[in-house]
């Protein structure tokens, strides 16, 4: 039985850390402004890759007559059980920005970009998000990305999806640094205990106040949280010569001529040197955003524009990301190449350009289980209560093509998606508006995104 009801903004508080609640059933009859209210809260999240795909790799295998998608083709298999979650609209293009600089920083402004005025052309689908509800939360929006690796990692322009008034928006790569932007607010770096120890007596007090099912959500919640915390931990006990030795092995597997520097240069103590669990612990650092409802609002780029890191860790894959989505060119010797490897012929290349495709849709397919097997005590799960962006600002990376872009979007944005559909269009139909239609939900009152107008329909 719930004895009272609490704000949705409710959180547990201790000397140095603050933790925001899931949503709760104690939350149901009262709104942050003490009216009865059944608003559902809307996720808006934008998961970006870099180099696109090989034609004919993204989409369904097989679609029904009312576009429904009955099969997802193998590369894209990691996603078949997610399906019905998905929108995934064809014959998408961005007609102002392409290449993997200009096309990377436009991805959400759909505007042109001026390098030398620094300017992606207006203000990204995600900050005008952000606007729109980012002081409902504890921070208005969460701009993530990977460390970039290879020839083009410092370049602004490939680093960039997010953009302000002011120009390109910082972007978080280390998980702890995340994770104390939602926990913690005084001197986070000097706080070693766990933040659940510090909040121990107020959840035991919160669990009295509210139903079954509240309690078993707020066990569930806090055991994420500690699964994080453990991994932290764990990180700090590795020894750092063994890290520098093991990234010196693998680096120069990767590339024979590395530097001596660069050889032994140490990720942050925060930062996993796997690269399928560094992902995967962002992801988990965005999920526990959105549950907590520290923001609604993400960005993520799962690499840099360009990205010329190494996948040799996948079986049967070798050379740089780059270099692979250029796969017509199959004998090392280009410009795009690292000099010391080739492929028997351009399509064990393309095979192998796809494969880290499918490797990338394994990790989102994880995001979004995640997601969906949250529910929610005002309807439907944290997905169905999402809006999942993901996607490239290339199509076919060997020929730099901005056409039919490989996107999908994922979730029903509270209800307002019909999903399960491989939406073909007839023509070539500007990406503004598919981010118009996204920020429609959020903001019925925003009628214009770059040159678009009229949102793509999605019900």
């Amino acid at each position: 039985m719930i004895r009272s009801s609490i704000s949705r903004r409710a959180m547990l508080r201790g000397t140095a850390v603050a933790i925001g609640l899931p949503c709760l059933d104690i939350m149901e009859s009262v709104g942050d402004d003490h009216q009865p209210t059944s608003h559902k809260p809307i996720r808006i999240a934008y998961l970006y890759i870099p180099n696109g795909v090989a034609h004919g790799a993204w989409g369904a295998e097989r679609v029904g007559a009312d576009q429904s998608i009955e099969s997802l083709n193998r590369w894209m298999a990691p996603l078949e059980s997610l399906k019905d979650d998905l929108v995934i609209p064809r014959n998408v293009w961005t007609p102002r920005g392409n290449g993997h600089g200009a096309g990377t920083a436009t991805w959400l402004t759909g505007g042109g970009y001026d390098e030398r005025a620094i300017d992606a052309g207006g203000i990204s689908a995600d900050q005008i998000a952000a606007r729109s509800i980012g002081k409902q939360t504890l921070l208005p929006s969460l701009e993530l990305s990977l460390k970039g690796e290879g020839y083009f990692a410092n370049s602004l322009a490939r680093n960039s999806i997010s953009w302000s008034a002011m120009g390109p928006v910082p972007r978080d790569v280390e998980p702890r640094s995340v994770f104390d932007r939602m926990f913690r607010f005084r001197k986070p770096r000097e706080v070693e205990a766990s933040i659940l120890d510090q909040v121990i007596d107020e959840a035991r007090s919160m669990k009295r106040r509210g139903s079954l099912a509240d309690r078993r959500k707020i066990d569930e919640y806090l055991q994420a949280i500690r699964a994080i915390e453990r991994r932290f931990t764990f990180s700090k006990r590795e020894r750092p010569s063994a890290v520098m030795h093991q990234h010196a092995r693998d680096h120069n597997a990767q590339n024979q001529h590395a530097s001596y520097h660069d050889a032994l240069h140490r990720p942050s103590m925060s930062i996993p040197i796997d690269h399928g669990e560094y992902m995967r612990t962002m992801f988990d650092m965005l999920v526990l955003a959105f549950w907590s409802d520290a923001t609604r609002v993400a960005s993520f780029m799962l690499d840099h524009g360009q990205s010329n890191r190494y996948f040799n860790f996948i079986d049967g894959v070798q050379g740089t990301w780059h270099a692979l989505s250029h796969w017509k060119d199959a004998s090392g010797k280009t410009d795009d190449d690292d000099g010391t490897t080739s492929w028997s012929s351009p399509l064990a290349k393309r095979d192998q350009y796809n494969r880290v495709a499918r490797w990338h849709h394994a990790r989102v397919a994880y995001f979004l289980q995640r997601l969906k097997s949250i529910r929610e005590p005002n309807g439907g799960t944290l997905l169905d209560n999402s809006m999942v962006l993901y996607g490239s600002n290339l199509a076919d990376g060997h020929e730099h093509s901005e056409r039919d872009l490989p996107l999908l979007l994922a979730g029903r944005g509270g209800g307002t998606i019909r999903t399960g559909r491989q939406l073909e269009f007839s023509n070539d139909t500007s990406m503004s508006h598919l981010h118009l239609a996204m920020l429609n939900r959020i903001h019925p009152g925003i009628k214009r995104f770059s040159e678009a107008t009229s949102p793509m329909e999605l019900t």
